[in-house]
């Protein structure tokens, strides 16, 4: 864990929970794509960069959830070096508690106000900000989360970020976290004709061919769609419907569980309203979703 991987004369990765990249411009500069996710990573971070006598140009966060931004606020109190990330996930950096209180509808309770979903706070610029280094191309990959982006470095490195997830934890968990499935859905067709030496997703193995797993995930995500609209043959509450898809894929309902699987069924309802697959009624006071 936290080996530091080389992929081309200049791009890296350290291998650890959400997979770290490495940019390096010439002898000792070098540029990191996420963090980490907590102080602890951040520090061994630092000791790689440390043993290689690397300095620390700036971090590029791909998008802000809390396992990609940990280290941020240790490195950047080591270091003071910049921190770019992009739109609403620049928001959501400099104030951790919205990721939380976003998932959970509210202000989140004392469960979900831990380094799993809420990292410390950094200062951050936008990645629009003149500061940003050009020779890094930035990929849009929205529907996982607001403004979630990739990163080609110059030597055609691409960081997939959190667009993909490997074979074993759709099959394990079934449910993986999206925010927006249309546009998840059309990243998906994206990424899938994209060319690259080597692509480096965070939470699965970095592969030159990603076809394969791309399908795969979009399989997964139109699986689920049409589970929740088999369950919606009669009309049913959006609670039904959590507990039937928590029954189905073998989940156990915790507080973090509730509130991520919760959120992403919750954009499955908004995608398949929205596209004419499920209608709402209301009724004695409740929200009735019913396949149309």
């Amino acid at each position: 864990m936290y080996e530091l991987v080389q992929v081309e004369k200049r791009s890296y990765y350290i291998n650890c929970p959400a997979k770290i990249g490495v940019y390096r411009t010439n002898d000792t500069d070098v540029y990191l794509i996420d963090s980490g996710n907590d102080k602890e990573a951040g520090r061994k971070v630092r000791q790689i960069m440390d043993k290689n006598g690397w300095k620390l140009k700036a971090i590029l966060n791909t998008h802000s959830n809390a396992d990609h931004i940990g280290g941020n606020r240790y490195l950047q109190k080591q270091t003071d070096c910049p921190i770019f990330a992009n739109g609403i996930e620049a928001a959501f950096t400099r104030h951790p508690l919205l990721e939380p209180s976003f998932l959970y509808g509210g202000y989140p309770p004392g469960e979900l106000r831990h380094k799993f979903l809420m990292a410390q706070g950094s200062e951050v610029r936008d990645i629009s900000d003149t500061a940003f280094p050009r020779e890094i191309e930035i990929i849009p990959l929205p529907g996982h989360f607001f403004d979630m982006v990739g990163f080609r470095t110059p030597d055609d490195v691409v960081f997939l970020a959190d667009c993909i997830s490997s074979r074993e934890t759709l099959d394990k968990y079934g449910i993986p976290f999206i925010y927006d499935v249309d546009a998840y859905l059309k990243t998906l067709d994206m990424v899938e004709t994209m060319q690259a030496v080597m692509f480096v997703p965070a939470h699965t193995e970095a592969s030159a061919d990603i076809v394969e797993l791309v399908c795969y995930n979009r399989i997964k995500v139109l699986e689920i769609a049409d589970r929740i609209l088999d369950f919606c043959k009669t009309a049913v509450t959006f609670e039904e419907i959590l507990q039937e898809m928590f029954n189905r894929y073998g989940l156990v309902m915790n507080f973090e569980q509730y509130v991520l699987v919760g959120s992403t069924i919750r954009s499955y309802m908004s995608w398949l309203r929205d596209t004419k697959k499920a209608n709402v009624r209301f009724e004695n006071n409740r929200i009735l979703w019913e396949r149309s």
